[in-house]
């Protein structure tokens, strides 16, 4: 059974998707980035702000920390988290081609790359705010086809509004390595590493992650963002579908699944 959510879709990823997805590759990701007291951190496309908050403590009272994201939504809710030990940090709403001046020591971007219109003209965006010998630390998602859950609930989805797949699978759509090195080669940096990682993920159900994930999904989607029937119809229609694939790894202690990535460090 679908079910409703008075929660706009920054609060409901801040509420399912970072604790669920993205803060479990927090420590990991972390140990490509680097971090070191005292250094200027920028997190690029930082949503509610779950790096960003964790390069605080590790930058310290010394560094300094800015997180940039386009949505207002998402940096509202960030605003609203309490704020972490350490460096103070700074919010500000921009794209990502029109990043703060910097010079900064390490720019961080989790999931955030494969959203970008241009990626390249970001990454050389990353590239000019960077102090000499600055690194960037980036994560993407590999491919759907490494993603079977996903995979079967964005196929659902995209044949249900009659759109290509890729229309709903962004998150996806910049999982090949040799394409994240040429990217970064383009937009002058060196050094580059590209490396294959996984991680699992959990949530407390398979309907619970069906619902919630299209419910924030939806809201981008023209012609359903507005329309709560419209959202309850395609959660319906994508549970039928895909609901037994995605139950295949729900537990008695909830659903889990593992999730690749790849890991990009480079320097400028």
């Amino acid at each position: 059974m679908a079910q409703q959510s008075d929660k706009n879709p920054a609060q409901l990823y801040e509420d399912f998707l970072v604790p669920g997805i993205h803060a479990r590759w927090i420590p990991m990701f972390l140990d490509y980035a680097k971090p070191q007291p005292g250094e200027r951190a920028l997190d690029v496309a930082c949503g509610t702000g779950i790096v960003t908050r964790n390069l605080a403590p590790e930058v310290g009272d010394s560094g300094q920390v800015v997180g940039v994201d386009i949505n207002p939504d998402m940096l509202a809710v960030a605003r609203n988290i309490p704020a972490p030990k350490g460096a103070g940090i700074e919010w500000h709403q921009s794209e990502a081609t029109a990043l703060p001046s910097g010079p900064f020591d390490v720019v961080t971007c989790q999931q955030g790359l494969q959203f970008f219109p241009d990626p390249l003209l970001a990454l050389q965006e990353m590239q000019r705010v960077l102090a000499p010998g600055g690194r960037v630390a980036l994560s993407v998602f590999r491919g759907l086809s490494h993603h079977p859950v996903f995979e079967a609930l964005l196929q659902a989805e995209a044949r249900y509004l009659d759109q290509p797949v890729e229309r709903v699978a962004t998150p996806f759509m910049l999982g090949d390595a040799d394409r994240l090195h040429q990217l970064l080669a383009e937009a002058g940096f060196q050094d580059i590493q590209v490396t294959p990682e996984s991680h699992e993920v959990r949530f407390p159900s398979a309907d619970t992650f069906v619902q919630l994930t299209l419910l924030a999904a939806a809201a981008f989607m023209p012609n359903v963002a507005e329309d709560s029937a419209a959202q309850q119809a395609l959660i319906q229609a994508v549970e039928q579908e895909a609901g037994d694939a995605v139950r295949q790894y729900e537990g008695s202690d909830g659903l889990s699944f593992p999730m690749h990535a790849h890991m990009a460090v480079a320097v400028a």
